[in-house]
């Protein structure tokens, strides 16, 4: 009888591959074993990371879920810290904080979510940052943040929070920083009715190749630049009657960017935008360019 080598082979990888699987559980089993399950709190939505001036309902939110090996039940709290960033040191406010317990959070009452875990909506107000952290309104400015901070304590004592984080955690995935950014910014006020003085040129001659300023005024917008036939350079005045509320103004993007040089002027007289063109810090595209926090407009 003929031995069949290609059989009695294909019949010895086969064992070895189910050997190999066996042992392979058996080094997964002993190293789970002695791994400690900790618990994780996975961002849901950030439903606000602005803190504006003076705005009795801005708030800092976020929905936050609780991630362990026993579906949440391993946390018995959660403690929230807050610390200032003084961020614009020229304005003489009292400068970073180290943070303080705003308060702590009983897993309690949370719901549970899509994903069989429980859930909870976190809400912070801006005078209650001031007085977790002792900062006084008059000492933020726009560009200021508050930092706020989530541990999770557990039934068995352990804490689980940022300095416990790795890359993995933060990532897209699990998306668990445990620590949040708020910013402080400005509402705008009324702008100055009247004529707003744009005054604009263009360093090779040709326009503006499709950039502009986009201005809005009370949800209205407006394009205004420089067009080929007018070359090198236009002024325009926009008009802003009075009783209007809020005005915008963000820079478009074109084909030559460098070459533009523009400078607004409000009704009041006062500059409240300039560029120059070549510059090193030309005006960023889909971003406000007027500065609310300082009341020249």
């Amino acid at each position: 009888m003929k031995f069949n080598y290609k059989f009695f082979t294909a019949l010895a990888l086969t064992s070895l591959m189910f050997t190999s699987c066996d042992e392979g559980d058996a080094v997964v089993d002993d190293v789970t074993d002695g791994t400690e399950r900790g618990a994780i709190l996975r961002t849901v939505n950030v439903t606000s990371n602005e803190l504006p001036i003076g705005v009795a309902d801005g708030f800092f939110g976020v929905q936050l879920e609780i991630q362990d090996s026993e579906n949440g039940s391993l946390v018995d709290n959660i403690e929230v810290y807050a610390s200032f960033n003084d961020l614009t040191p020229d304005n003489g406010g009292p400068g970073s904080t180290d943070e303080s317990l705003v308060e702590t959070l009983s897993t309690a009452g949370f719901e549970i979510g899509e994903f069989g875990l429980p859930r909870f909506d976190y809400q912070v107000t801006l005078p209650q940052l001031l007085s977790a952290t002792g900062v006084a309104e008059a000492d933020i400015d726009g560009g200021d943040q508050f930092r706020v901070r989530f541990e999770l304590v557990l039934n068995d004592g352990r804490r689980y929070s940022f300095a416990q984080n790795s890359g993995t955690l933060t990532g897209s995935y699990f998306s668990s920083p445990f620590l949040y950014s708020a910013t402080i910014v400005c509402p705008p006020a009324a702008p100055a009715s009247g004529d707003w003085v744009f005054e604009m040129t263009d360093a090779y001659g040709d326009g503006w190749n499709g950039a502009s300023l986009l201005v809005t005024l009370d949800g209205v917008e407006t394009n205004i630049l420089v067009d080929e036939a007018e070359g090198g350079g236009s002024t325009e005045n926009f008009p802003v009657p009075a009783g209007s509320e809020v005005i915008s103004i963000q820079f478009v993007s074109g084909a030559w960017d460098g070459e533009i040089a523009f400078t607004v002027t409000s009704a009041n007289g006062n500059v409240i935008l300039t560029q120059e063109a070549y510059s090193d810090a030309n005006a960023p595209a889909g971003v406000e360019l007027i500065n609310y926090c300082v009341s020249n407009y």
